[in-house]
């Protein structure tokens, strides 16, 4: 319990209002529900919540320990109440999550709250799996990201053993990831292997591709497989065999058919055709595939994991 003495200056504040302010990493709507159960008091005593603070008034806060800690990109959880999040696995180790296009996976220069690993975290402490003061260094961890605008499975670590174990065979290529993709135009031949040098200009946040390696490319390797074409567009599934920024993106738009939706490599009249302003690109399945010891993760090998639904699939190819 901490208690805070209201001064000259705080005087004529909504007790909600002070209290939001006072302890920024409280949820607002965890706020209004200590407040209903009187572990925000005035003077001793409950209160309504737009109650007016007189100068002399002492609230007393019944809040844990961590609400009242500094803001940071590592407590930021703790400002989300109720966590929102597509589990598609879960056990003691790993947690597999269908993240939704437009969310970001970690904190950027637009995005500071709210990302999926802010949510995972939260759904992690209050389901009492994990608590930083229970660790030295360790937090849940993503062992996979997915742009922005891109939907689809995340690999979280509950564990630090799960964290390099999982790590390390995403870098030996023991998990395969296969994405859903809408290409505008069919490609040809309908099934092969895209393979170029992609180099990531950091300041244009653009990934360009070269036939030929040039310094700063680093090789990629896509194969794909057109399900179906209709319409000028065509459903295709991508088996990614490296994983560079951009990689599908990029590959298809130098191959002359980019992906419908994507405003960076797309073609904007078609986008603006069809209404749709994010790429149409999904990772929609993972498969375990490991070919040594994976410990305290080797009941995952074999085993191979999908989304329910594609939401673009089931619009243009349902």
């Amino acid at each position: 319990m901490k208690e805070v003495l209201i001064g000259k200056n705080d005087a004529g504040q909504r007790l909600d209002r002070f209290v939001a302010k006072t302890v920024p990493l409280l949820p607002s709507s965890l706020l209004q529900k200590y407040i209903r159960l009187k572990r925000i008091k005035v003077n001793g005593k409950g209160s309504k919540r737009d109650v007016r603070l007189n100068q002399g008034d002492l609230v007393q806060l019944y809040i844990n320990d961590e609400f009242f800690e500094r803001p940071s990109a590592e407590n930021a959880f703790l400002t989300i109440a109720n966590p929102t999040l597509d589990i598609v696995y879960e056990d003691e180790h790993i947690l597999l999550v269908n993240k939704r296009p437009g969310q970001v996976v970690h904190a950027d220069d637009r995005d500071s709250a709210g990302t999926l690993i802010d949510h995972i975290k939260a759904y992690l402490y209050q389901s009492r799996q994990w608590n930083p003061k229970w660790e030295n260094a360790f937090a849940p961890a993503l062992c996979n990201r997915i742009d922005r605008n891109t939907g689809g499975i995340v690999i979280a670590a509950k564990t630090a053993e799960a964290l390099r174990i999982m790590n390390q065979k995403i870098r030996d290529r023991e998990l395969l990831k296969y994405y859903l993709c809408i290409t505008v135009g069919r490609p040809t031949p309908p099934e092969g292997r895209l393979q170029n040098y992609l180099r990531k200009d950091e300041e244009k946040k653009q990934v360009f591709v070269y036939s030929a390696p040039v310094p700063g490319a680093r090789t990629a390797v896509t194969y794909y497989r057109t399900l179906e074409s209709r319409g000028g567009l065509s459903l295709v599934e991508c088996e990614l065999l490296t994983g560079r920024t951009h990689q599908i993106r990029a590959q298809f738009a130098a191959a002359g058919h980019p992906l419908l939706g994507d405003g960076k490599y797309g073609r904007g009249e078609i986008n603006r055709r069809y209404g749709i302003d994010k790429q149409a690109l999904y990772s929609y399945k993972l498969v375990f595939a490991f070919k040594t010891d994976a410990g305290v993760l080797n009941d995952l090998n074999g085993r191979q994991f999908e989304v329910k639904t594609v939401p673009f699939r089931e619009e243009y190819f349902s």
